[in-house]
């Protein structure tokens, strides 16, 4: 069954929170080189910058798909 087409308001919205992830995750990578590249730095920190990016990743990606509909469908 074809899943309806979501409303330009929903469209717009999921719009925005990528660009807002995507800023969000450029930033977090970064901070991780810069702090890589430090003397002493905590590695429980970058690891946890690290996750937090990557969570970012795979919601962008969700967001991705549900911008794109599956033409295979």
């Amino acid at each position: 069954m074809m899943q309806p087409l979501m409303d330009a308001a929903t469209e717009q919205t999921l719009r925005h929170r990528l660009l807002a992830l995507e800023v969000e995750h450029r930033d977090l990578d970064d901070l991780i080189g810069r702090l890589a590249g430090q003397p002493g730095v905590d590695q429980l920190r970058i690891q946890r910058l690290k996750k937090r990016k990557l969570c970012i990743k795979d919601e962008m990606a969700l967001i991705h798909s549900r911008l794109i509909p599956d033409l295979d469908a």
